[in-house]
């Protein structure tokens, strides 16, 4: 191994601090056309991506109203159904009763009939 003393360690430091400056330096300013260039199509490329988001957005809103239609449908249909079965029962209901009522005025009758 090899040892450095002070002075060499120093001039290291210094030409490696003038390395990296070279190499910052050596990057495209602000206004370079190809650093313009990216900057341009990473915009495009964002404008493209905030477009798809709302485009799903507007799908998937589009499909939560007809999900939500449907689902009233279904509930109107089924409340109309309970309705009818409800009022279809309370006249089976009356007409069974009627029966009944009839079946035992008939064998009151009878009975009268008898005495």
């Amino acid at each position: 191994m090899k040892h450095q003393d002070f002075s060499e360690r120093l001039d290291a430091a210094k030409n490696a601090k003038q390395a990296m400056a070279a190499k910052f330096r050596q990057r495209p300013g602000p206004d370079d056309p190809a650093v313009a260039e990216r900057r341009v199509a990473r915009a495009a490329m964002s404008a493209a991506r905030d477009a798809r988001m709302a485009e799903r957005e507007t799908k998937r809103l589009a499909e939560d109203a007809h999900i939500a239609a449907e689902r009233e449908a279904h509930a109107t249909e089924r409340a109309e159904q309970e309705k009818r079965m409800a009022a279809e029962k309370e006249a089976s209901d009356a007409r069974l009763q009627a029966e009944r009522k009839a079946a035992r005025d008939a064998r009151y009758a009878a009975r009268k009939a008898r005495k």
